[in-house]
């Protein structure tokens, strides 16, 4: 490993540990918070908002005060993590390309993952492979899965290559043990599909996934694939199939583009929102921790909401 990849993995773990691990994991809540089936620290009661079911009465006895359980979520023993490294990752307009957002993605899960002793594992979509790392423990082990991220040369157009829905369907496959499945790509088909409500082709994939393994989708986004600036003409190359078309970028063709593009974002929101997955969007001219931060937080409220409506 290089010295600069070495000291870019050092600051990656750096800020996942000091800024995200006591939020997303603290009492091994998980990433993706849910009802576990074994107890954790008592606290205090908080009326109107916790369940009077899991008043910790031993607790409560003591201190005067009322107090209840939490409950841990059950732990994870095996993660895995589709990385998309597609030749339309090797693009970026703000601060970051979007392959680096893959692997600051796929490397704050794998920190968090780690820190709880879990085995981590990735399959990569890269050229016209789908590359299988195995999961292990470790930080040695993830520093090498990170490192062949980083390493992995740029995207180049190849005959027939694997799409996402085929890499969800060997994710799907790889094992069979239920556990949390992570996906990483900017969910862009060959052909895009403009209507909302039309089925995406790795929709049915990701949907039986989900049925078994508790999945979040991460959609890498940067602001040049939701509009177009203003500057003439302009020569667009296909990075999958590398053709080259010059166009002119009027008026009309600029917002007939923003409105494909908000028609087909929607698509894939809907279409997650259908399989039942988590959806967290990144972008390239955003801060990546703040809004892991913020989705983490914002689960949590739906969740606390949904077991409030079922008691």
């Amino acid at each position: 490993m290089t010295a600069t990849a070495e000291q870019a993995l050092r600051r990656l773990e750096l800020l996942v540990t000091r800024k995200l691990d006591g939020l997303l994991h603290g009492a091994h809540q998980g990433l993706l918070p849910g009802t576990g089936s074994e107890s954790g620290d008592s606290r205090v009661y908080v009326p109107g908002e916790d369940d009077v079911r899991r008043m910790d009465w031993a607790v409560t006895a003591r201190t005067t005060v009322p107090h209840v359980r939490d409950l841990i979520a059950d732990r994870e023993l095996e993660t895995w993590a589709l990385a998309d490294l597609s030749p339309s990752m090797d693009f970026g307009t703000a601060d970051t390309d979007k392959r680096d957002l893959v692997v600051s993605a796929v490397g704050a899960i794998g920190f968090l993952s780690s820190r709880m002793a879990d085995r981590f594992g990735a399959l990569v979509i890269h050229d016209e492979f789908l590359h299988r790392m195995p999961a292990r423990t470790g930080r040695p082990a993830l520093y090498g899965l990170l490192h062949s991220l980083m390493d992995a040369p740029r995207g180049r157009p190849v005959p027939d290559p694997p799409d996402l829905a085929e890499g969800i369907e060997v994710l799907a496959a790889t094992r069979r043990r239920r556990g949390m499945r992570v996906i990483v790509s900017d969910f862009l088909d060959a052909r895009p599909e403009l209507d909302p409500d039309a089925e995406r082709p790795w929709e049915r994939p990701i949907r039986r996934l989900a049925s078994r393994h508790q999945v979040l989708a991460v959609e890498v986004i940067d602001p040049r694939e939701l509009e177009l600036p203003d500057v003439g003409r302009v020569a667009f190359a296909d990075p999958e199939t590398g053709k080259v078309r010059e166009v002119h970028l009027s008026p009309k063709v600029r917002r007939d583009y923003a409105e494909a593009a908000a028609l087909q974002r929607e698509g894939t929101r809907a279409a997650l929102r259908r399989a039942g997955v988590a959806h967290l969007v990144l972008r390239t001219d955003r801060d990546w921790v703040f809004d892991v931060a913020q989705f983490v937080l914002r689960q949590r409220r739906i969740g606390h909401l949904a077991r409030r409506r079922v008691t």
